[in-house]
């Protein structure tokens, strides 16, 4: 039930007029997200260095579109996401999410109903999903690389989850899928204690698939990308969809997740981290 409430609250396929290709690149940028189609890749890119690619609503918005967008467009074989050559993301524009967190109804079901439709749109995504990290991966940063099919670090690559720090519980279906990726242990390691992992650590771990140099991972996460699209597309598909979890098993992670996150960001013990974490920024 819980599913189907949120299917409807957050529907999984986003019209997206904006999309238009002229030959065979098209560039567009919509706030702070760059969406580039390169023959049949699509490269969705967080541009807002400033704010180390805080994620917005409107960022979670666009990206959300361009996932969907890419599902029922048949040129599209491959999805890239990326961001700046030194960040990838910083996770969460705070300020931002809790004032999406709080408001609506209040219901403590579904904060941040952006972020949430953005953890749909990865869930239902059919395209393979290529990750080019540099610098940090914080916060859902970290967590949305699990949903992907391959994922290049620069050696400068930093991973970590602090939830647990801010008094809340993992999200993203992370709490499903970390476990049997990266070992319960590992995941315990990182969901709950908070620990940062650097891009080794993650390639030893099983999550991060290929090391580069700093400055290299986008390049080379097209190279991946393109080969990807090189292979017999219907296979590719077929043997996808029995590798990952199925979508409604990850959808319902995400509403319980979702559900257990909101009734945290009210609890005593986040609203005193809240409150700690916003007083050392104002230092």
């Amino acid at each position: 039930m819980d599913a189907l409430l949120h299917a409807n609250r957050y529907p999984l396929r986003s019209k997206t007029p904006w999309i238009v290709r002229h030959g065979t690149t098209k560039h567009i940028m919509t706030g702070h997200v760059t969406v580039t189609d390169n023959d049949a890749i699509r490269v969705i890119a967080m541009r807002r260095p400033d704010k180390k690619n805080a994620i917005t609503r409107d960022m979670y918005r666009a990206m959300s579109a361009a996932i969907d967008g890419a599902q029922t467009d048949p040129v599209i074989r491959c999805i890239v996401i990326t961001g700046n050559t030194d960040v990838f993301t910083a996770g969460n524009d705070l300020d931002d999410f809790l004032k999406d967190g709080t408001s609506g109804d209040g219901d403590g079901v579904s904060p941040a109903p952006d972020a949430v439709k953005f953890l749909y749109s990865l869930a239902q995504n059919t395209k393979p999903l290529v990750a080019a990290v540099e610098g940090i991966a914080i916060g859902i940063g970290t967590t949305l690389l699990f949903h992907c099919d391959y994922v290049l670090a620069s050696n400068s690559a930093t991973f970590s989850t602090p939830f647990i720090h801010l008094g809340l519980v993992p999200e993203g279906a992370s709490s499903l899928l970390a476990p049997p990726s990266i070992g319960y242990q590992r995941a315990f390691a990182m969901l709950v204690m908070g620990r940062t992992f650097n891009a080794n650590e993650a390639r030893e771990a099983g999550f991060v698939n290929t090391v580069v140099a700093p400055g290299d991972a986008a390049t080379e996460a097209e190279k991946i990308a393109r080969e990807i699209c090189a292979l017999p597309a219907e296979a590719v598909a077929l043997s996808r969809k029995l590798l990952k979890t199925p979508p409604e098993e990850l959808t319902r992670r995400i509403d319980l997740e979702s559900r257990l996150f909101g009734e945290r960001l009210r609890s005593e013990e986040a609203v005193a981290a809240f409150r700690a974490f916003f007083a050392r920024k104002k230092r």
